[in-house]
């Protein structure tokens, strides 16, 4: 991935839901204006949902989603329609097709009923109005039989689709002021240290994603970020010639940079901050708690929002289950799981550690934590967990008093 461009997990999530051929990749091409969906008069030419990360003027950066058919059939139709549902888990909003040729059918009230039962925000299409134009009363009895509007497009002849954008620009929802990495609890002209280790599992060239993203917020905020290893901070924080507001670190050396980091100044990590970004801190600090009642033989499920090539001593998969074996000195039994693919039966997890998931939408990480809940299982993610194993959870939580209360 280019580092001029948006990552996905920071992009808008929109969705493309309806029948087959009812004109999805037809009207992403238009909405696009490019002929990025591969487009046929054949029902079922999108078999999985497609992912494309875009620029769309004037909404800026997306990730748009084209859906297979609703009323797909057959055994694996059936999977089809299931990972198509399962869409709806990262969209932001939601676009449900109707075709002029075909009406209203179950199929669109079914998935209507999915949409607003995740209260995704949804703009209405009816599709292919050159071929079969709607009289205003039959454009309005399908409204009122759907409780939606419906905005008339010819995905063919590009009619309509201005308006289909502008009504996208009123539904998406304003996340960036209501969630901060870490603008809200820094001031212009603050210095931030960042503590970013360049060891085995460091990319070769680059930053990692979380680490882009704090330096690119801080300087939204018109603040000072200053990245250092963690063998030379306490050398940074003695010549940098005044008291930073805070230091954030990689939760894997988390237990040095607290030894070498003053009490007076705020403390936190990466990790902590993605937890309060896309996750819910104070649920995660709970979970964490879970590791004082874990038995012999409990599993505990260790999960990841992306894939990567995993090092002898990577966090995931290495360090973090030897330290939970270390702290609460039981047998625990550990499964993984990496990308998009999450269990669907959680049933028998005493536990599940959660990456910062850098790379998952804010709705999607949403998702696993409200899974994990409505099966009464403890969530925790990585920066959490090892500044709870380490013994430092209510020190470097101190920037966010509503969570630090917990502790």
């Amino acid at each position: 991935m280019s580092l001029n461009k948006t990552p996905r997990g920071d992009r808008v999530h929109i969705a493309l839901f309806g029948k087959r051929n009812a004109g999805k990749s037809s009207i992403i091409n238009a909405i696009t204006n490019q002929d990025i969906a591969l487009v046929s008069s054949v029902k079922g030419t999108t078999t999985d949902p497609v992912y494309k990360a875009m620029e769309i003027l004037p909404i800026g950066p997306v990730v748009i989603v084209d859906t297979a058919g609703l009323d797909d059939e057959g055994e694996l139709g059936e999977l089809r329609k299931k990972k198509t549902l399962e869409v709806l888990n990262k969209t932001d909003l939601a676009i449900l097709i109707v075709d002029a040729e075909t009406g209203i059918t179950n199929f669109e009230k079914g998935i209507l009923k999915n949409i607003k039962g995740k209260n995704i925000p949804i703009v209405g299409i009816i599709n292919k109005i050159d071929t079969a134009p709607l009289a205003t009363e039959e454009l309005s009895k399908m409204e009122k039989d759907l409780s939606l509007k419906l905005i008339p497009v010819s995905a063919i002849k590009k009619e309509g689709i201005e308006e289909v954008k502008n009504e996208i620009i009123k539904k998406l929802p304003d996340e960036d002021s209501k969630h901060k990495l870490v603008g809200d609890i820094i001031e212009p002209g603050d210095f931030v240290v960042l503590v970013v280790p360049i060891d085995s599992a460091a990319p070769k060239g680059r930053l990692i994603l979380p680490q882009q993203q704090v330096i690119r917020d801080i300087l939204d905020n018109d603040a000072i970020s200053i990245v250092t290893k963690e063998y030379t901070l306490k050398d940074t924080l003695k010549n940098i010639g005044k008291k930073p507001k805070i230091v954030i670190t990689d939760s894997q050396v988390f237990q040095k940079v607290s030894e070498d980091t003053p009490e007076d100044i705020m403390l936190t990590s990466f990790s902590i901050l993605f937890a309060r970004y896309k996750g819910d801190l104070i649920k995660l600090i709970e979970g964490a708690k879970k590791l004082e009642t874990l038995k012999d033989g409990d599993k505990v499920l260790i999960a990841e929002g992306c894939t990567h090539h995993r090092q002898s001593d990577d966090i995931g998969t290495v360090k973090i289950p030897k330290w939970i074996k270390e702290y609460t000195g039981k047998n625990i039994k550990f499964e993984f799981s990496s990308g998009f693919k999450y269990p669907s039966n959680l049933a028998d997890y005493s536990l599940i550690v959660h990456c910062g998931g850098c790379m998952l939408n804010r709705r999607e990480m949403q998702h696993r934590i409200k899974v994990a809940s409505d099966n009464n299982i403890p969530i925790v993610n990585y920066g959490v967990i090892i500044a709870y194993v380490k013994g430092i959870l209510k020190r470097v939580t101190e920037p966010f008093p509503l969570a630090n209360e917990r502790l």
